[in-house]
């Protein structure tokens, strides 16, 4: 059976990661000059803290070489077949990684990977298609012509309760924040080719936000491909969150209805109470 590896950035749940058998492929954390695997020694309460303790945003680096070999080469000397999953090759080299690690375990015929162009969530929607393929007996060829099928259909959006850590990260303005700050604007951002984009903006109290944000894209929802959406939030109000789940349970479209956590390389850059809705269309 063709095995699936993913890098953090997916931000499946260890129940998700469990019923699938798909391994995870880690990125780094820096908090100043300390380092830390994404998922394993670092949680993103942990990273909030130091991010306003120290006024600046954590940096995040591609997965080490030595680990993605190390992940990677059991599963070569059982000539088994691989597809591994990366952030958007616009975001991190972790898919260069990942092929690289291929490369040095002359296994290039073994190991595909996959440049999700997207991520969180938006990428955990594809690896999990996958698994359920491999689950099927679908071989590597196969589960990659489908999931470059997928890619352009993956939708992944998500609103922010505040702009300091995107601004903290270069991506968004001083300006822009202070602006959105004192307006209490909360912009809805898209992933589109591969990038994060700006899209509408939204105003007023972020638990009321989160659901014009939801509401608005009632009609895309409804042509969302069947099997599953995903509600993945980083510290976001309890209550709220169920108030979505409830929400996309009353539209009777999707047969599973899954709630994660933002991982701590999402985190890093959006901050708390970033909440975002992510399925593929129909």
């Amino acid at each position: 059976m063709v095995k699936i590896i993913a890098d953090s950035t997916c931000d499946l749940s260890a129940d998700l990661l469990k019923k699938y058998d798909i391994s995870i492929l880690p990125l780094h954390i820096l908090l100043g000059e300390r380092e830390f695997l994404d998922g394993r020694s670092i949680t993103p309460p942990e990273i909030y803290l130091w991010s306003d303790m120290s006024g600046t945003t954590p940096r995040t680096s591609a997965p080490s070489l030595e680990d993605a070999i190390a992940l990677l080469e059991p599963y070569v000397k059982e000539h088994r077949e691989v597809v591994c999953f990366s952030i958007s090759d616009e975001m991190s080299a972790s898919g260069s990684v990942m092929r690289l690690a291929a490369g040095e375990l002359e296994a290039e015929d073994l190991i595909r990977v996959v440049n999700s162009a997207n991520l969180s969530t938006g990428i955990g929607l594809l690896v999990v298609e996958a698994a359920i393929m491999a689950g099927q007996g679908a071989d590597a060829e196969t589960i990659v012509r489908r999931m470059e099928e997928l890619k352009p259909l993956v939708r992944a959006s998500f609103v922010v309760d505040t702009l300091v850590y995107l601004h903290r990260g270069g991506r968004c303005s001083g300006l822009a924040a202070l602006a959105g700050g004192a307006l209490k604007l909360h912009p809805r951002i898209l992933v589109e080719d591969g990038k994060m984009k700006p899209g509408k903006k939204y105003r007023g109290n972020i638990n009321k936000v989160i659901m014009s944000y939801v509401t608005d894209m009632e009609e895309d929802l409804k042509r969302a491909k069947k099997d599953r959406v995903f509600i993945t939030h980083s510290a976001c109000d309890a209550a709220v969150v169920e108030e979505v789940r409830q929400y996309l349970k009353s539209l009777n479209h999707f047969d599973e209805i899954l709630e994660t956590m933002a991982g701590g390389v999402v985190s890093s850059h959006c901050g708390p109470g970033t909440l975002g809705v992510l399925f593929i269309e129909g």
